[in-house]
């Protein structure tokens, strides 16, 4: 699906926060939207979780880091962190150039996997209402 110029695939789960998680079988991936690199500009740093790290929901676990923005990573359930992506570690560059693909950040197996069902859909109408709400909010901070 696209909103304005910003992708979100359908096949995956969104956060309140930006960042989208994937469906893997008994372990879920975890990265940042189109819209967040887009919004954050370029990053030069990610955090990547190391295996084992254990996450909650809604709590920080990691942070990205761009030329204009600094932010936290936040869990979208419980769980522990199973691997972390060496490759955006090395080039935080990916997050921008394959949001979707290489700039994975983590792969997660969730406490309770239905916990996934609490996290947007693209089908969710108030998936769309809230995205084009933010994207309203950012276009008006960039103009003040």
């Amino acid at each position: 699906m696209k909103i304005e110029e910003y992708e979100f695939p359908d096949d995956l789960y969104y956060t309140d926060r930006h960042f989208w998680v994937r469906d893997d079988g008994d372990i879920l991936t975890l990265g940042t939207t189109d819209y967040a690199q887009k919004v954050a500009g370029e990053f030069i740093y990610v955090e990547v979780p190391e295996e084992d790290t254990k996450i909650t929901k809604g709590k920080p676990f990691a942070s990205l880091e761009s030329g204009k923005w600094v932010g936290r990573i936040y869990a979208p359930l419980n769980g522990v962190v199973t691997e972390g992506n060496e490759e955006v570690d090395d080039d935080a560059i990916l997050l921008n150039s394959s949001p979707y693909g290489d700039g994975w950040i983590c792969k997660i197996k969730p406490d309770n996997k239905d916990d996934i069902n609490d996290l947007f859909r693209t089908s969710d109408e108030k998936f769309i209402t809230w995205m084009k709400e933010e994207i309203t909010k950012n276009k008006e901070k960039q103009e003040e």
